[in-house]
């Protein structure tokens, strides 16, 4: 489903402003009412909003009657102080720390904050599209998985959910259109049942159409991305029973251009920037990817907050297709753009299908200076490959179905212990030890702003690495080795009063073995070491109403040629904060940049999902620019920029990814419409 006109984003506000009849009146649970915070963290709970004006409501007023959200003086009963956030993880931690909504206006209009992962990426040249993060990421899992990440920054992650603690019923719209036909829309609804019960649901659209090329395949349609959300806590009168449950949903459907395609031999990538008029090398393919999670999280009490027995059970299920029902001619005896075809030379329909079961038990308990946990887990997981064979494979009639399972049972085991005081120093190790193969070890110490991570992977070839079925690509690699991964990390924050605030990092990362997809697109598995380098400045300077942002990553890859990073990615914001028209209006206007350094930028496969070497293409230094402005209206917040404003200035265009031109100028609008009755 696509949002095409306002039609549907005004029929659903209607709907959640009707939501009042059914307002929830409770009072507030006093702090002392809930277990005694162990961790200086909870005696000082630190908010991730910014205090924003008109985010306050007013906790002490009398109310009316029920159902009422004004006291006698009509002020408002209910807003962002009433309804507040709470992590699963905190509560595990005996860190009973409720976050009220975010409610600034900070960031709004930066498309990295429109998903779930705000992280550096690279992609198709659209929101939506299969992307890689752009700076390096140490592993973090280790033991079986799918290999199959492409989409994973547009699926709601059930680890990282927030759950809700609502004195009112709390629903919010979250809109954003661009002038190239760029759409996020958001709704979510969440509301106490009882005073120690709570339930949400959250559904989400990401849709582009084509910016360049035409197919006969769903019209203009680039991206068609559908999430759901259900999320529930209950805890007991007590405090000794807590649960956490969620239920996350992903329907992603990515159109294959393949990326433009030259016409002749004079053509260049400067050439190829008439977007609409280019041709493109697949005419009819597409990928399918379903997600199904489903995931609880629940914990018992023994001895207080010294000893708590926990579970955690997650179900996962990944089903991904690839589709394409004309494939490209040949010339001079060589596809355009597949390698081989194995079973068919008219269509090809691959499936990949992954299931996991993971099951872990635990003990944790903490103090006031301490946390310890320590588990024992249990993973079940099994892949399908098919692919079609056809009768002749010049036709298109299906002749047989071929198809292969792997079936993986791991045991792991594993444990954190941190020693902390007042939330200034502290030392804390963890480590997971996959029996009798993988594990992964880390450790540090943080004095005030000064910290130190030592960690150490030891990781094995994700399953679609070592093993692949499809009309395309057949390989074995089952004989590929474990990575390693040794890295050093250091880093510095300082804040100098109210007016700059300094972070400086730096990182060395060894990795030995390492698997990467190379120029044929196929996983190979590197003998020697690769080595990183990376420094990071980050700052933030105030001059009374003017703010200026920076972000600074060098990285470098001298001793790691396979690992294809930007030497320089700056990012820098300077923007007015403040109130306008009289003090009635509360704003941010600036101009934005991003400007990655050229650089090999890996290929995509769509067949695979995956990003691969290649040495035939570089980026261009290219800066993009956005003007912007956004506003706090009560309970809306809303912005205007105008994204790429420097577009076909000095040059006609710039690539994301071989291939792929990033998004032309486009005027863009959002807004975000909260409701606490």
């Amino acid at each position: 489903m696509r949002i095409k006109s306002f039609t549907l984003f005004l029929f659903l506000l209607a709907l959640l402003s009707v939501t009042d009849s059914f307002a929830q009146i409770r009072p507030r649970q006093k702090p002392g009412q809930r277990a005694t915070p162990t961790n200086p963290a909870q005696q000082n709970p630190q908010r991730t909003q910014q205090q924003q004006p008109n985010s306050s409501g007013q906790d002490t007023a009398r109310v009316k009657k029920p159902g009422s959200i004004l006291d006698d003086t009509t002020k408002a009963l209910y807003g962002p102080k009433t309804t507040l956030r709470l992590y699963e993880n905190d509560v595990l931690e005996g860190i009973y720390r409720e976050q009220r909504i975010d409610t600034t206006i900070q960031n709004m209009q930066n498309q990295r904050y429109w998903f779930q992962d705000t992280a550096f990426y690279q992609h198709l040249g659209n929101i939506g599209t299969a992307s890689q993060p752009l700076l390096y990421k140490l592993p973090t899992r280790i033991g079986a998985r799918f290999g199959k990440n492409a989409f994973d920054r547009y699926a709601y992650n059930p680890d990282k959910i927030n759950y809700y603690d609502t004195r009112s019923p709390y629903s919010h719209l979250y809109y954003v259109q661009g002038q190239r036909g760029e759409q996020v829309f958001e709704v979510i609804y969440a509301r106490n049942i009882t005073e120690r019960f709570n339930f949400g649901v959250a559904y989400k659209i990401i849709a582009t159409d084509k910016q360049f090329g035409s197919t006969s395949l769903r019209d203009d349609g680039l991206i068609d991305n559908q999430a759901v959300k259900a999320f529930t806590h209950y805890r007991s009168k007590n405090d000794k029973y807590n649960l956490f449950s969620n239920y996350t949903h992903l329907n992603h459907e990515q159109i294959e251009t393949g990326g433009v395609k030259p016409a002749d031999t004079d053509d260049t990538p400067d050439s190829l920037f008439t977007y609409q008029n280019e041709l493109v090398f697949l005419e009819q393919a597409v990928t399918d990817e379903i997600r199904h999670n489903y995931h609880l999280l629940h914990m018992l009490k023994i001895v207080g907050e010294n000893l708590k027995a926990y579970h955690r059970f997650d179900w996962r299920k990944q089903n991904t297709t690839y589709r394409d029902d004309a494939l490209p001619e040949k010339v001079d005896s060589l596809r355009n753009f597949y390698p081989e075809e194995f079973y068919s030379s008219a269509r090809t329909l691959d499936k990949t299908n992954y299931r996991e079961f993971e099951n872990e038990f635990g003990l944790s308990g903490n103090t006031s200076i301490s946390y310890y946990k320590a588990y024992i887990k249990q993973r079940n997981s099994k892949i399908d490959y098919s692919a079609i064979q056809t009768i002749n494979p010049d036709t298109s009639a299906i002749g047989a179905i071929v198809s292969e399972d792997r079936v993986e049972n791991q045991v792991f085991v594993g444990g954190m212990l941190r020693f902390n005081y007042q939330d200034k120093y502290l030392l804390f190790g963890e480590g997971e030890y996959q029996l009798v193969d993988n594990y992964r070890l880390q450790a540090g110490a943080r004095f005030k702003g000064l910290e130190f991570i030592q960690s150490r992977v030891r990781q094995s070839p994700s399953l679609l690495e070592q093993r692949l079925i499809s009309n395309h690509f057949i390989w074995d690699r089952s004989n590929f080795k474990t990575t390693i991964t040794d890295q050093s990390r250091a880093s510095l924050r300082q804040q100098f009063g109210t007016r700059l605030f300094l972070k400086l990092s730096g990182a060395y990362t060894n990795i030995s073995r390492l698997v990467v997809y190379g120029t044929d697109a196929e996983p190979i598995q590197l003998t020697g070491n690769q080595r990183l380098l990376e420094a990071q400045f980050a700052n933030h300077l105030r001059l009374g109403s003017i703010h200026f942002e920076n972000f600074i990553n060098y990285t470098n890859t001298d001793e790691a040629p396979a690992v294809r990073i930007p030497e320089w990615l700056v990012n820098s914001k300077l923007y007015f904060q403040g109130y306008i028209f009289k003090n009635a209006l509360f704003t941010q206007i600036g101009v934005e940049m991003n400007l990655p350094t050229g650089y090999k930028a890996d290929a995509y496969m769509p067949v695979t999902q995956q990003f691969y070497l290649q040495d035939n293409f570089t980026t261009k230094t290219y800066p993009v620019f956005d003007v912007f402005l956004t506003a706090d209206i009560k309970t809306v917040n809303v912005f205007v920029k105008i994204a790429h404003a420097n577009y076909d200035l000095w040059e006609p265009g710039y690539y994301e990814t071989p291939d792929y031109p990033g998004l032309r100028r486009s005027l863009t609008f959002g807004i975000k419409w909260m409701f606490f009755d």
